[in-house]
């Protein structure tokens, strides 16, 4: 990843098959740069090659049956820098949740608002899919928590203990919710 020094242009579009080399290419490049990185995404840094694989392996599943739809960013050459899911509820009693999971920007573009970008473009898709309420859920003290109470996300509580994190300690997370 080379990263700009500005972001003066970039497009943010649905990743509807992982079935291009590139694009799985660089959905692994920003799992494993956010997991190395110390991101709260699930996993604990290294990244090991088999654990990406297998994960995007899951999403494209997910994204193929209709049930999480994927965003990305990507520059005018194609380079990834972040991206983001939208789990759509396939309950009888939740078809107007989803939940916002996996939002990572490449350390390259961070601070720059693209993670704010990302959000609001996912908040977008789920309006358009007459989703009007979405859940998320981070690591308690990390960045992202300002960033989701800055879009306008309202906190719920923290729940103590939920992840074991790569220093063994159980670690609390934050959730949130935003009515649509």
């Amino acid at each position: 990843m080379t990263g700009t020094t500005a972001m003066t242009t970039l497009t943010i579009t649905e990743i509807r098959s992982l079935d291009d080399p590139r694009v799985l290419a660089g959905l692994k490049g920003l799992l494993e740069d956010g997991v190395n990185g110390g991101a709260s995404v699930g996993f604990h840094p290294p990244l090991d090659a088999q654990s990406n694989t297998a994960y995007w392996a899951g999403v494209a599943e997910q994204v193929k049956g209709g049930a999480t739809v994927l965003l990305a960013a990507s520059t005018d050459d194609g380079e990834f820098m972040g991206t983001v899911q939208l789990a759509l509820c396939p309950k009888q009693n939740g078809p107007h949740r989803a939940e916002v999971q996996k939002l990572l920007v490449h350390s390259a573009y961070r601070r720059r608002g693209l993670g704010h970008r990302l959000l609001t473009t996912a908040e977008e898709h789920a309006r358009a899919l007459g989703r009007t309420l979405l859940v998320l859920d981070t690591l308690e003290g990390r960045e992202a928590v300002p960033l989701y109470q800055a879009a306008g996300w309202t906190e719920v509580g923290r729940i103590p203990g939920y992840t074991v994190e790569v220093d063994g300690g159980r670690h609390a997370t934050v959730v949130f919710y935003k009515q649509l």
